[in-house]
């Protein structure tokens, strides 16, 4: 009986030294700025992408992930090896990732890969993937491993403060009137997720009031935060993500933390000065 190996894609927003010490491979979503496509994270880093599209009228275009390169890696483990494969795939709300992995699966070997809907974006996505590397060093089964996947997609909490309404409206996903409105009241979105998509919470004034209030969506939502891994993303503002955690360990007493930056699959939509933070709700029953 072979391992398991573990795949991802670079939605997580994990950097890739730390998978590969978690021994985690990851797939890269094209993204193409000014007619120039790139491998995002492997080709173009965050800081490269954010310094890109900051200049006036560029529009970054994300793409799902062929069925042809999921197949390609797929056939390659199968015949090397007697390895099953776990894949853990951007949500399907967000992107046909999923379902080309589903593809490639069902032509290759539907026995031994599974392909798991994460219904989570950047380090909420990110915070699974560490935990099923966890419990497959630990050496728990795959039907363990595949188990603790599905509790943490149904307890992970993603809360953000959307950093641009610029990059909303050159995606048309507010009007250009609401987006002059937001930024001239200095307006922050808050958002979460529902069932892998994005959805608005609430709105606050400023930045600051906006920072408080993901704390107290995280003191109604979230379980034994102290003992948690708490995940903090940030989209070209180290120092922001930096003063969240130190409210958050002020407020809860947390000690663990996954900071990243996010990188173009994601920032893609939400351009700079977005903040998210990311944890657990209390287990099912």
């Amino acid at each position: 009986m072979g391992k398991i190996r573990l795949y991802v894609d670079n939605a997580c927003d994990l950097d890739l030294e730390f998978l590969e010490q978690l021994k985690v491979k990851m797939f890269f979503m094209p993204v193409t700025i000014k007619d120039k496509t790139y491998r995002d994270r492997l080709t173009i880093s965050p800081g490269e992408f954010y310094h890109l599209i900051a200049e006036p009228g560029v529009i970054p275009m994300t793409a799902q992930i062929t069925p042809v390169e999921f197949q390609e890696e797929f056939e390659q483990v199968m015949k090397e090896s007697d390895d099953d494969i776990i894949y853990i795939a951007f949500s399907s709300g967000l992107s046909g990732t999923y379902q080309s992995a589903c593809i490639a699966r069902d032509m290759v070997n539907p026995e031994r890969i599974t392909v798991i809907d994460s219904q989570s974006a950047s380090v909420g996505y990110g915070l699974t993937v560490i935990k099923a590397a966890h419990d497959i060093a630990a050496g728990k089964t795959k039907q363990e491993v595949i188990a603790g996947i599905k509790d943490n997609i149904e307890r992970i909490q993603h809360i953000f403060i959307v950093g641009n309404f610029e990059m909303l409206k050159r995606g048309g996903r507010i009007s250009a009137t609401s987006a002059a409105l937001g930024n001239l009241l200095n307006i922050k979105l808050i958002a979460h997720f529902i069932d892998g998509t994005i959805h608005p919470l609430e709105k606050a004034h400023g930045i600051k009031k906006a920072k408080k209030r993901l704390l107290e969506v995280m003191e109604d939502r979230g379980y034994q935060l102290s003992e948690q891994l708490i995940g903090i993303n940030h989209s070209n503002d180290l120092e922001g993500a930096l003063e969240i955690q130190k409210l958050i360990e002020e407020k809860f007493g947390c000690k663990e933390f996954v900071i990243s930056e996010i990188g173009a699959a994601i920032g893609s939509h939400v351009g700079a000065g977005t903040y998210s933070v990311f944890f657990l709700t209390p287990p099912r029953e």
